[in-house]
């Protein structure tokens, strides 16, 4: 039911006349009997000060009727008057409002992706322009590939892929051929050895026609990564929230297997999900991106024979037989759970310092 409102609520000042007319009292009695000053009461009267609960107290008494009734009539007052005075105000802090539910708003101006704007309708204008249309329709419609058992928010992860989209379309590319993405695998895969030779990748792939941008996670997001537009020009997005050379590869080479495998739904990636790790086509991307980046069948029996210590002497060198970073072999182990994460963490180098180009650097 909707909330109803009284037209006009009543000024206490007007009821306080009626009793001092009824009793055939001056202001000034009232003034002597509450023991206040002649201009306070009139004051009251003429609603410039408002009716304290101490003074609710003092009419009472000198009335003889409740206090809670002059608190109420004062509290009423005064909200009929601010609601004369808001005008337009009740629409916009419910557009505000609005939009702060579905979206992250303030992290998403403090990255610089809003516009820092006191009036509704620029915000609204704002958050349309990055999500490429009605925020409701956008956030009801992209189908996220993800479970929500670690309470991500949804509107974020939107927000976070419709960024990526953002900056990725303003990149120029041929058309794209996945038969031309196959045959470049290999060429992709050469530049695993050394974490310098990631500057590499961005620039090739733009080369065959796939995107590719990274873009820092928005809170509660738990993202790896996104592929995107798959079935026009290919986007792909990293977080980098892991900033290592295993998971920039392994992501990186599970997006780009969605993408030869033709899954041309959105695909938003994030690998320590129970749920998404069950999925069929995740699964099917997770072992081809494995198989591109080490010959599992080597791993295996290299692993039968090396169990239980791995030392970094042993990872060093069956990764240098695989022309590959050990970091991304152990990486593997780790993600296997065949060694702790706290192992030989030293060889998990960083990536970041080679990507800047690629990485949107808004709100920083």
């Amino acid at each position: 039911m909707d909330n109803v409102y009284p037209a006009c609520a009543v000024a206490p000042g007007e009821i306080i006349k009626m009793e001092l007319e009824e009793r055939g009292w001056s202001q000034r009695d009232l003034a002597e009997i509450m023991g206040r000053p002649p201009q306070a009461i009139s004051e009251i009267i003429r609603g410039v000060k408002q009716i304290t609960p101490e003074t609710a107290l003092e009419l009472a008494q000198a009335f003889g009727a409740s206090a809670e009734i002059w608190t109420n009539l004062e509290a009423s007052y005064r909200l009929d008057l601010a609601r004369q005075r808001g005008g337009n105000g009740g629409s916009e802090i419910a557009t505000r409002s609005r939009l702060y539910s579905m979206l992250p708003i303030a992290d998403m101006i403090r990255r610089g992706w809003l516009c820092a704007t006191g009036v509704a309708e620029d915000l609204e204008r704002d958050v349309c322009r990055l999500l490429g249309g009605n925020p409701e329709a956008m956030i009801e419609a992209v189908s996220l590939r993800h479970s929500v058992a670690r309470g991500p928010e949804r509107g974020a992860q939107v927000a976070w892929v419709c960024r990526v989209r953002q900056l990725a379309l303003e990149q120029k590319v041929p058309p794209f051929s996945r038969a031309d993405l196959i045959k470049a695998i290999p060429e992709i895969r050469q530049l695993a050895t050394t974490p310098e030779q990631v500057e590499e990748v961005p620039p090739l792939l733009q080369s065959l026609g796939v995107r590719f941008i990274i873009v820092p996670p928005l809170p509660k997001t738990y993202i790896d990564g996104v592929l995107c537009d798959a079935d026009s020009t290919p986007i792909i997005g990293l977080t980098l929230r892991y900033d290592r050379i295993d998971s920039f590869w392994f992501t990186l080479m599970h997006e780009l297997a969605h993408l030869v495998m033709g899954h041309c739904a959105l695909h938003l990636d994030n690998f320590e999900d129970e749920e998404q790790r069950r999925d069929e086509q995740e699964q099917e991307a997770n072992r081809q991106a494995r198989a591109w980046l080490i010959d599992q069948n080597a791993f295996e029996s290299w692993v039968a024979r090396t169990r239980p210590y791995f030392s970094r002497r042993a990872i060093e060198r069956f990764a240098a037989d695989q022309q590959i970073h050990p970091g991304i072999l152990l990486g593997q182990l780790m993600f296997d759970g065949t060694v702790s994460y706290k192992h030989l963490r030293t060889l998990l180098r960083k990536v970041s310092p080679y990507l800047r180009k690629w990485t949107d650097s808004s709100g920083r």
